[in-house]
């Protein structure tokens, strides 16, 4: 009877139990557009009946369908959100024991038009920000950048300065900034990066990072800094793309073509990218040496017009699998194939005695191959713990690089009276090259209660192999000439430990630090000459940040690094490039790596106008074109050498105006101070330049979709190594209009119009005393067409960087 009575009791509760258990309910509906379509992407708000209270939202797919599970008893009603049209919302409605699912009266969607004066904008950030590590130029939503592209945009960063003749970018009045995009070394030459970012809209921009002094988790490798360009986010599912297409013509004609597909369905994240660029364009350069030997003197004058043509192809292509919330796997490959050709090159000599007479006339025809092509595979995991920051990501690359340079020589020498006087010399040569490069490399983050913690690993080998043969024409046939030809084999193990802490002193505080130890062990073998260079050397490279708000108006950044840069592989091999016979290019297989201290002071105003005073001390700084000469035989050449030290201080200022509504001006000013102590040639060489350089544009919003710019550059007379540069200086003009609902823009741009802009020199030391003047193709007229079409809201690939970068970098695009 006991055991009934307690069955009973028990069943009681649990039924009891169940009545109180709420209704777990669905509700579903469907959304129209005002042409009585299925509106896709649309936010479907569920509200509390009573109070308009949010409790979930949804967005809708391809068919205008949305669904809510798991809905709790209660009064309930939906509202529809979309960007340009009104809040739609349903009649009320019940979710309960009997009606445990609520099929939604379809919602018709209504379109809203808004002035102007309508629209607020809350919390924007500034154009121009500082962090406690990096300038950040935030280019999304931005008026100033609207409608540009992300060169464009970057000319407008404190301290970036572009010169658009030569494809140069520099930051703080130096050469040899490192150009990322979301993360990912680009590794094309100089122009290939100034043409990827002239056809990349500023639109899928969000922001630009200024990176002068990178943190310990960087490479220690780049003494000027990183520029990262980071993409926008998207999040939803789809399909898009841009399209660009651009023509071009200055003395010779251009085009480039682009396309960019981005795809997302389910786990899954595909894209890829393909780029064509087509330049033919030409170079004048005059070289007059003056050439003291056994109390004699030569004077050699050259003239040379050497035309060219570059055909470049790049991919990117790679897949996305999003395991769970918490693991993600991708692949990624990435490649070039790039062809620079130079015929029918005329290099003209005259050498005169000391009496200005004519003594000889050599006169080189100049052929050049310069084949260069790489593909670089990547396997990238991320595992994210707890969806709070702490993270491990993990890279395996491999990368390849082949080339083959071939270069032929024939050189005619005459007499004043163009008589021939010396039989034909023919020379040619050819080099084929291969780098691979593997690597290795892993992160960790781990935020907490007193800052973000981070700290990796890193491992790489390269393996280059270089094998000149150099060939003489004689008695009509090829003969190979042992003493010119040469094979130089690199190796290189870079090993790389590193540990970074973020956090706050006070409120008004904040600090970064860090410590990154690296090991390097290098071989360069000269097969040909049995000549080894074996090195291995231990480093570390301290970082330190400290950023403090003064007031609402003020902030100081100070920051302080040690970094390094190991030689260009190329500039290894001692392989000599000829431009006539009496002038060359040699690598230098005894070059050491160059060690940096930077020290830097940063002062913000209002969060756009910045003044940054920065000094750097280096050590066997690495130099190029270091002039030297055989005076007995009139040869003057060209190499990268090693000198002592050099120390710079510089301080850089920029201002952005709005003039008016329509009227935006950008203004930054940049002034170097360099110096070199250094034995060369068995004296001294100690000297100092002070240089300066200004960058300003004129940006305009004019009505029906048009904008134009005007945009100007000088820079003073400076030092480069052993070179005393003349002033310089340029601008050009562009006029753009959006087409086609904004999804289209048409750009027309001539740069350098009045074709002001080329190179003068003169470098002056012991025996050494020549003076080079140089022009090329500056005057271009291009007309550049970009469209983007899809769902622009798909979720591009992860923004991740890959374990092969410096390495990369070193070994260059394969253009001339």
């Amino acid at each position: 009877m006991k055991t009934f009575i307690t069955a009973v009791c028990a069943w009681l509760v649990m039924t009891a139990a169940i009545a109180q258990t709420p209704t777990k309910g669905k509700v579903r509906g469907l959304v129209i557009d005002p042409t009585q379509k299925p509106s896709e992407f649309v936010t479907i708000l569920l509200l509390k009946a009573k109070d308009s209270t949010l409790v979930k939202g949804v967005i809708t797919n391809d068919k205008g369908q949305y669904d809510f599970d798991n809905v709790a008893d209660g009064g309930y009603r939906v509202a529809t959100s979309l960007v340009g049209f009104k809040k739609v919302y349903s009649e009320p409605f019940v979710i309960d024991a009997a009606n445990p699912e609520v099929q939604v009266k379809t919602l018709t969607m209504v379109e809203e038009a808004k002035s102007l004066n309508e629209v607020k904008v809350v919390a924007k950030k500034p154009f121009i920000e500082q962090e406690i590590d990096r300038t950040v130029v935030n280019v999304e939503n931005s008026i100033v950048a609207s409608g540009s592209t992300a060169l464009e945009v970057l000319e407008k960063a404190p301290g970036v300065t572009i010169d658009r003749q030569n494809d140069n970018i520099q930051l703080k009045g130096k050469a040899g900034v490192i150009v990322m995009i979301d993360g990912k070394q680009t590794y094309l030459s100089g122009q290939e990066v100034a043409n990827l970012l002239k056809n990349t809209p500023s639109d899928n921009i969000e922001k630009i990072e200024i990176i002068t002094n990178p943190s310990s988790k960087y490479d220690a490798a780049g003494n000027v800094g990183i520029i990262n360009i980071r993409m926008k986010k998207n999040k939803n599912f789809g399909t898009n793309g841009t399209a660009i297409a651009g023509l071009g013509y200055g003395r010779y004609e251009k085009a480039n073509a682009s396309l960019n597909l981005n795809h997302r369905v389910g786990k899954i994240n595909a894209f890829g990218n393909y780029s064509y660029f087509h330049n033919r364009r030409f170079q004048e350069n005059s070289l007059d040496r003056v050439i003291p030997y056994n109390g004699k003197i030569t004077y050699f004058d050259q003239s040379s017009f050497r035309p060219n043509r570059f055909d470049g192809h790049t991919f990117r292509t790679g897949v996305d699998y999003f395991i769970n919330k918490k693991s993600t796997i991708g692949v990624l490959a990435t490649g070039f194939i790039n062809d620079w050709r130079q015929d029918n090159g005329i290099n003209n000599s005259i050498i005169r005695n000391e009496l200005g007479q004519i003594t000889l006339k050599p006169t080189t025809d100049v052929s050049v191959k310069n084949k260069w092509s790489n593909v670089t595979g990547n396997l990238n995991y991320k595992y994210d713990f707890d969806g709070k920051g702490r993270e491990l990501t993990t890279d395996l690359d491999y990368s390849r690089f082949n080339g083959d340079s071939y270069n032929n020589l024939s050189t005619t020498y005459t007499n004043a009276n163009d008589s021939i006087v010396q039989p034909t010399a023919k020379v040619r040569n050819d080099m084929p090259s291969t780098i691979e490069i593997w690597a290795f490399k892993s992160d960790y983050v781990h935020p907490s209660k007193i800052g973000k913690w981070e700290t990796g690993v890193k491992t790489s080998f390269v393996n280059s192999d270089n094998n000149l043969t150099y060939e003489d024409y004689v008695d009509g046939r090829w003969v190979f000439n042992p003493n010119q030809s040469n094979q130089f084999k690199y190796t290189e193990n870079i090993n790389a430990a590193y540990v970074n802490f973020a956090g706050k002193l006070n409120s008004k505080t904040s600090i970064q630090a860090g410590l990154r130890l690296e090991n390097t062990h290098s071989r360069g073998n000269s097969v040909t000459l049995n000549k080894i260079v074996d090195r291995n050397y231990t480093n570390l490279f301290p970082t330190m940040f400290i950023s403090r708000q003064i007031d609402t108006n003020n902030v100081l950044n100070l920051s302080f690094s040690r970094r390094i840069d190991r030689p260009n592989y190329q500039n290894l091999n001692p392989f000599r490039f000829y431009l006539d016979p009496y002038t060359y290019q040699q690598g230098n297989p005894y070059l050491k790596p160059q060690f940096t201290n930077s020290f830097q002071l940063t002062h913000v105003y209002k969060g756009k106008f910045s003044t940054t005073l920065g000094y750097s001390r280096t050590t066997d700084v690495i130099v190029n074109e270091v002039p030297g000469q055989i005076a007995e035989e009139n040869i003057t050449y060209v190499t990268t050498d090693n000198l002592a030290t050099q120390n710079n201080v510089n301080l850089t200022a920029s201002f952005p105006l709005a003039v008016t509504k329509w009227w935006n001006m950008q203004n930054n000013i940049g002034v170097n101070y360099n110096q070199y102590d250094s034995p060369y040639l068995g004296a001294q060489y100690n000297v100092s330049f002070v240089s300066y350089n200004i960058y300003t544009s004129q940006n305009f919003v004019m009505p029906k979709g048009f904008s134009a710019e005007i945009a100007g550059w000088y820079n003073s007379k400076n030092l480069y190594g052993f070179y005393e540069a003349k002033q310089m200086g340029a601008f050009s003009i562009g006029v753009q209009k959006t087409l086609m609902n904004r999804k289209a823009t048409l750009k027309l741009n001539v740069n350098d119009p009045f074709w002001l802009n080329k190179f003068e020199g003169r470098a002056v030391y012991q025996d050494i005393n020549f003076r080079v003047r140089a022009r090329w193709e500056s005057r271009i007229a291009r007309l550049t067409f970009t469209y983007r079409f899809g769902n622009q809201n798909v979720k591009a690939a992860r923004q991740r960087s890959t374990s092969t970068e410096a390495e990369r970098n070193r070994a260059g695009g394969g253009n001339n």
